[in-house]
């Protein structure tokens, strides 16, 4: 068996962070950049989009690089001379599905620099409300970035549609996971195992996981996004994955609460960086069996 607190770092430390930009508010790359940063590692930050403001707040203008310059871009990266300093590429909310092989060329070429690195795909497409990007950019994540990646963090809806099947429950979840690819996947927003509770549900070749804490009432925009590049920069740091998971987990729910108690409508991590690093929130944390998943490759 593999150790799982072996680093997939290496000597690099630098994260390709490729995902939306917003000028107010923290979520996409505002809050993924922020957390990477805060936990020590250098980031290269790539729009997919630029908005105003996050559209849950309201209509707003989107700016979507042109495909062929998207795409030389990204070219430019995969040739730059500091590529081996890179140990990680996290993707989140693409402009448009012919952006997914831009990005997966880009990953291809990480790896091929640093065999250790790792690709996180935040595979955003959805909520409970249904999809809210195009079908294809959702059908383009599925089957391009996702196949590639070594972790996937989609949260409850988003597993769903991949799966392609009902997920109403914490049962159903791990069923849906446990069959999706990849083999890594850390499904935000799961049912907890208590009325009232909510949960992020880590599922690796090796064991199963689940943080819970009391959920948030009216929780602002970001957790998604946030949770996936922490748990980036603590297995990058050499946590095993479910110290990992339950780190990433306290610091979003102490994030959270304490922008709800200030009636805020963003996360405030200028305010709470202390809560990236070292939070003081309590979840529970507590390893599930896998269904229909031998553990003992």
């Amino acid at each position: 068996m593999i150790d799982e607190t072996e680093t997939n770092a290496g000597g690099a430390r630098a994260v390709i962070v490729v995902s939306s930009h917003v000028v107010r508010g923290t979520v996409g790359n505002r809050a993924a950049v922020f957390a990477l940063e805060t936990l020590g590692h250098p980031v290269w930050a790539v729009p997919t989009i630029i908005l105003p403001w996050h559209p849950g707040h309201g209509r707003a203008t989107r700016i979507v690089p042109p495909a062929a310059d998207f795409a030389a871009l990204m070219r430019d990266l995969e040739n730059a001379p500091w590529l081996g300093e890179v140990s990680a590429v996290l993707s989140g909310y693409l402009g448009g599905a012919e952006q997914a092989e831009a990005v997966a060329s880009l990953v291809n070429a990480v790896k091929r620099n640093n065999p250790k690195a790792l690709y996180v795909c935040d595979p955003i497409m959805g909520d409970k409300g249904g999809l809210y990007v195009p079908e294809a950019t959702a059908v383009a994540l599925r089957d391009v970035l996702l196949p590639i990646a070594d972790v996937a963090t989609p949260n409850l809806y988003e597993l769903a549609w991949i799966a392609g099947r009902d997920v109403d429950h914490i049962d159903d979840a791990m069923a849906a996971a446990a069959e999706a690819s990849p083999k890594t996947m850390l499904v935000t927003s799961s049912p907890g195992s208590v009325p009232g509770n909510i949960a992020n549900l880590l599922l690796t070749p090796y064991g199963a996981y689940l943080a819970e804490h009391r959920a948030v009432e009216n929780p602002t925009k970001g957790p998604g996004d946030l949770t996936a590049a922490l748990y980036t920069a603590w297995i990058l740091k050499g946590l095993a994955p479910g110290e990992a998971l339950r780190r990433a987990t306290a610091s979003v729910f102490e994030a959270l609460a304490r922008a709800a108690k200030r009636g805020a409508d963003e996360l405030m991590l200028e305010t709470d960086a202390q809560s990236l690093s070292s939070p003081m929130a309590m979840v529970k944390l507590h390893e599930v069996p896998i269904p229909g998943r031998n553990l003992t490759a």
